[in-house]
Order: C-alpha cells, then sequence, then structure tokens
C-alpha cells in the first residue's frame, strides 16, 4: 500500500488582486450591467450592490451567485424572482464582447442559494448559447448538491463558513449532515463531501467520491472512493458490489485485485492495524471488529 496525504480541493476563491481584464459583472440586486474596467451602469438600469461574476481563471471560467437573501421582510427589495435572474443572465451573456474561448468549463458558485434541477438545466442552457459548458457546482445548500448530481454534474457541497474563508476551511472539524444521493454517478462525475455520502446507484468507472465521513455506495463500487478524506483512517468505505478503480481512507490507498472473485457479495473496506486497507464481508463485519483490531 501507499500513502497519499492530499485532500479535496476547496472552492475557488475570487482575489480582489487579480487582474480584472477578464471580469464580467452581471448586478442582479442592483439591476446593473457593467464592463470590468467599467464605472458605468448600462443604460437604462440602476446601480445598487449584489453581484454575479463570471471570471477567467487558470482555464475556465468562475460563476459566482449572490448570497441567498435571508429574510425579505428585512430588505424586500433585494429579492429578485428566479425568472429576473435568469433573464439578466442571459442578457448579459449575450451582450458585447465575448471574452472566452468556446467550450470553455464553467463551475457554478451557488453558495447558499437554493437550485433545483430545472433551474440547474435553465442556466447549463444558457451557458451552452454562449458556447460554455457547465461542469462542476459548489454549493453549500443540500437540495442543490443533490440536483446537481442527480442531474449529472460534479459536486462540492462545503459549509458556509468554509466559503467564506476558504483557507480556514480544512482546519474545521466539525462535518456536515449525511449527503443522500439517489443516482448513478456517471464516468467524470465527481461528488466531494464535508461528512458521510450515501449514493443510491452505482459509481461507475471514471467517477468519484472523496468525503470526509464513510462512504455508502447502495449499487455497485467501480470508480474511485476516497473515505476520511480529512485523515480519518477509522472511516469505512461499503458497497454491495466492491469493484473499485481505487479505493482510499485517509492517507491508505489500495485497488481492486487483478483477477475479481467469482461471486460478489455487499463488503465493507476498513485500515488494519498494520495500516493496509482490509476488505470484508458485511454480514461478518462491524465497526467494533475494526476497533477491536487496532487495539
Amino acid at each position: 500500500m501507499t500513502s497519499d496525504t492530499s485532500v479535496p480541493s476547496s472552492i475557488p476563491t475570487i482575489s480582489d488582486s487579480t487582474p480584472d481584464t477578464a471580469l464580467i459583472v452581471l448586478d442582479l440586486e442592483n439591476n446593473v450591467l457593467t464592463a470590468a474596467n467599467s464605472d458605468t451602469p448600462a443604460e437604462g438600469l440602476q446601480e445598487r450592490d449584489l453581484q454575479v461574476r463570471l471570471k477567467s481563471e487558470d482555464g475556465k471560467l468562475l460563476l459566482m451567485l449572490p448570497p441567498e437573501v435571508e429574510s425579505e421582510v428585512e430588505n424586500p427589495a433585494s429579492s429578485l424572482t428566479w425568472s429576473e435572474v435568469l433573464q439578466q443572465l442571459k442578457q448579459r451573456l449575450n451582450a458585447g464582447e465575448r471574452l472566452w474561448q468556446a467550450d470553455t468549463s464553467v463551475h457554478l458558485i451557488a453558495r447558499d442559494r437554493l437550485l433545483d434541477g430545472r433551474q440547474l438545466q435553465a442556466i447549463a442552457d444558457a451557458l451552452t448559447e454562449a458556447q460554455l459548458c457547465l461542469t462542476r457546482v459548489y454549493t453549500s445548500r443540500r437540495q442543490t448538491a443533490v440536483a446537481a448530481a442527480t442531474t449529472g454534474y460534479s459536486v462540492e457541497q462545503q459549509s458556509s463558513i468554509a466559503q467564506l474563508n476558504p483557507a480556514g476551511a480544512e482546519s474545521a472539524q466539525a462535518m456536515e449532515e449525511p449527503l443522500y444521493l439517489q443516482t448513478t454517478l456517471r464516468s467524470g462525475g465527481d461528488v466531494r463531501h464535508n461528512g458521510t455520502v450515501i449514493i443510491l446507484g452505482d459509481l461507475n468507472p471514471g467517477s468519484s467520491v472523496v468525503a470526509t465521513g464513510d462512504i455508502l455506495i447502495w449499487g455497485r463500487l467501480r470508480g474511485t472512493a476516497h473515505a476520511g478524506a480529512k485523515g480519518n483512517a477509522q472511516c469505512l468505505i461499503m458497497a454491495l458490489q466492491m469493484e473499485p478503480n481505487q479505493i482510499r481512507i485517509a492517507d491508505f490507498v489500495a485497488r481492486a485485485p487483478e483477477n475479481p472473485p467469482a461471486q460478489y457479495y455487499p463488503e465493507i473496506a476498513y485500515v488494519a492495524p498494520q495500516g493496509t486497507i482490509r476488505i470484508a464481508r458485511a454480514l461478518e463485519f462491524s465497526r467494533t471488529q475494526a476497533v477491536g483490531d487496532r487495539k
């Protein structure tokens, strides 16, 4: 077995020091459309505060949505309907000179904004019309993460605190509630969650799940699964059919045997006291067994 100290990547950040030559600003709350190097609002629109930004970074585009409005009673003027958000996004994407290459990958930073599958598809369609491709969604909302993964996008769910301060995210000890997904992850699908991940479906070759807690696959595990991603070697990986390309628990790595078994059973992978990953039949395993092995 080999060790690997890598951990899930954090949400991309927007730095004030980053050159803004490729920055397009769409101010949803203020109904303002401006170019990156211009302080003049588009004709007929008024300047206000919240923004959605489409920004070039490392060969991809980051599409950042404003935070969800906490209370329409406290600030009713700041609330936009979904149709207004989509309309203004389309208007900005179709306006002016294109500052991106065709088929550029877009990472949607949804923050705490609640989006369902229909809304995510509408965003993806608008980007497609502008020759852009939505590939990954970052969110702190469980419903948005489920909708994105079910629709087929790569997902990273993080807490709101981690999104506000990505540099300190990995120091946080508390894990999120388990993330339940009723879908099959296809090749290229990638789910990252600060907690346990439970998938009712298959993990196909070329897909991956990274969790700081346990990983439970109620189906076939044929992709890559990394449990205990922040260093917890007592985390487990369970699947009804264990055929992984690679499994990792904390810093420990293992691959499936070259010769598959004649018959598959529900199995659980765990780290043995020798510092290797072992796999046991679920019927013969309990968490106390793994803990007992370590004493």
